[in-house]
């Protein structure tokens, strides 16, 4: 089981990575003579330009390529989620006017400094208000994960690096709340429900503490999915992260190629 599970794995994140590699290269190519192109848009930056042809081209590609890979990882960690997980992208339901100020007071408190994230701090969310106060609300879900044999919920914010400015990091952290709210709301318990916030992978390095302030500022530590421990949870094996790296390092070259097939039109001398 384990072993199939574990092929399962390696087949998607090889499928995403040709997928990804063939779409990269394919748009960029058919763009040469867009002169709106990702690439060549960079023609008009005149401060660029100065810099040399060679310059303005890796310019625009590495921006092309940190957005595009980091949208490839998502859709491929849903993919991945489906083996375990029933998955979607949204909640929607009742959200009661005194769980939306009971969470606005209690973000203010943490923007304030006054409170340190725990997540005890919304366990009687779902007892707050009444039904004579109350709206019906959708909100569009990064993960929204149902594990097939416990029945457990995971609402997930991912971001790639994890890079939050503190306005930011309030909001995803009121939208996780929300979705909190309205999944209990439905259940008529909060019990089997858990919200995150997670990255692809850790921006100080695999291991290494978590340390970005406006993500601590709004998110617990027991909140936390980062790198690994996202990658983990994903693949529902404590060997997740592993395999999914070791899969994708013996792939890469595949978009070393497609980068090389873009140069060379380019750049071509």
């Amino acid at each position: 089981m384990c072993i199939d599970n574990e092929q399962a794995i390696r087949a998607i994140v090889r499928t995403s990575i040709d997928a990804y590699a063939v779409g990269f290269a394919d748009r960029h190519i058919g763009e040469l003579n867009n002169s709106k192109g990702v690439i060549n848009m960079k023609i008009h930056n005149v401060f660029i330009a100065a810099l040399g042809k060679d310059i303005q081209y890796y310019s625009a590609l590495v921006r092309s390529l940190d957005s595009s890979l980091g949208n490839m990882l998502e859709q491929m960690a849903i993919n991945i989620a489906k083996l375990k997980y029933e998955v979607s992208q949204h909640v929607e339901g009742i959200l009661r006017r005194g769980q939306t100020e009971y969470i606005a007071d209690l973000l203010e408190e943490y923007k304030r400094h006054a409170r340190q994230p725990q997540n005890s701090d919304y366990n009687n969310l779902v007892t707050v208000g009444n039904d004579l106060s109350q709206i019906e609300k959708r909100h569009e879900s990064d993960y929204y994960l149902i594990d097939r044999r416990t029945q457990h919920k995971y609402l997930i914010e991912l971001k790639i690096g994890g890079d939050l400015d503190n306005k930011k990091a309030r909001s995803e952290k009121e939208a996780l709340l929300e979705q909190y709210c309205i999944l209990a709301n439905s259940l008529g318990s909060a019990e089997k429900i858990s919200i995150h916030f997670a990255t692809a992978y850790n921006r100080y390095g695999e291991g290494a503490e978590w340390k970005q302030g406006r993500v601590l500022q709004f998110f617990s530590k027991e909140e936390l999915l980062i790198g690994q421990d996202f990658w983990n949870m994903i693949c529902k094996r404590k060997d997740g992260y592993d395999i999914v790296l070791d899969e994708y390092r013996k792939n890469a070259n595949t978009i070393v190629n497609a980068l090389n097939r873009i140069r060379n039109v380019y750049l071509e001398e």
